[in-house]
């Protein structure tokens, strides 16, 4: 799986003109998903942002977590994670997951942080979305699960 994850102040996330996800304080996490991830992988993943020290304490360093600062979380599925611009001018998706296990391993990942206690809201799968964010520091990490361990 492969995630931008971003700080923010708050977010949400609309299809058309209905909010069907919306946050303060927290992440935006955009999420892809590989033809080789797992049910782990995404466990992986919602263990690794959980517990990322990106929110400032008391002298203004990044040393707390959203577990420790209970923060939200606004997950999105994009497969364009995955386009592969090596070669021509159009991404390539060959890596991407198909939908359906894509939509699997997405859910999956989402019940991963919510398990952990994360309040997390989502967006709507395979939808064309308009997300908005108000990013904080600016704050912005990649994280991909094969390159995690």
């Amino acid at each position: 799986m492969r995630a931008v994850v971003q700080r923010v102040r708050r977010a949400e996330v609309r299809v058309g003109e209905q909010v069907v996800g919306r946050i303060e304080s927290g992440l935006v996490v955009l999420v892809g998903v590989g033809k080789s991830d797992t049910p782990e992988s995404g466990d992986a993943l919602a263990e690794k942002i959980a517990n990322l020290r990106v929110f400032d304490d008391q002298e203004g360093k990044m040393n707390r977590s959203l577990l420790q600062t209970e923060g939200e979380v606004l997950c999105v599925s994009q497969f364009t994670l995955y386009g592969d611009c090596r070669k021509g001018r159009r991404p390539s998706y060959d890596q991407a997951a198909s939908p359906d296990r894509a939509l699997l391993l997405y859910e999956k990942f989402v019940e991963s942080l919510r398990g952990l206690g994360i309040r997390t809201e989502t967006g709507r799968f395979r939808a064309t979305m308009e997300v908005e964010l108000v990013n904080d520091g600016p704050v912005t990490l990649l994280l991909d699960t094969d390159r995690l361990f």
